[in-house]
């Protein structure tokens, strides 16, 4: 695979300069192969964050700590569960406490679509992944910690 010089086809004033535009050009690299492998189930990859973080939860989970807990934290993340109830994979609830309030929980239709797209996508992620062994991904996690501060 050709370097990110080449790739881009340009020339950086740093090696950070570099490293920066490189993580960028990579996550849009990984989005772009996540929604075309999303795109059969017929969800985006936002909803399917949404879904692993309810399934993650095992129980009812409050909207706001579902935003906070997204990898893209989008200010739709209401609209894109709104579409995600009309197809049946999540279930809104209020709370009697508080009715501002706005519970959602996965549905089964939402467990069983996870295990779906897990088992359909399994091989294509490991090849994904495969480009970094432990040493190293454990290396770039440390690194990427840091920059973020």
């Amino acid at each position: 695979m050709p370097g990110i010089d080449k790739e881009l086809q340009s020339r950086f004033e740093s090696e950070q300069q570099k490293a920066m535009l490189n993580v960028l050009f990579t996550a849009n690299w990984f989005k772009t192969v996540q929604t075309a492998s999303f795109r059969p189930f017929g969800i985006s990859p936002q909803q399917y964050n949404i879904l692993r973080i309810l399934r993650g939860a095992k129980d009812r989970m409050r909207m706001q700590d579902v935003k906070g807990r997204m990898i893209d934290r989008a200010p739709n993340a209401t609209r894109l569960t709104d579409k995600l109830i009309a197809k049946g994979l999540v279930i809104r609830e209020r709370c009697e406490e508080d009715r501002r309030v706005i519970f959602a929980r996965i549905s089964q239709n939402g467990l069983e679509l996870l295990d779906r797209i897990h088992a359909h996508n399994l091989a294509e992620a490991q090849a994904s992944l495969s480009g970094l062994n432990d040493a190293d991904a454990l290396a770039l996690n440390r690194i990427l910690d840091q920059w973020r501060g």
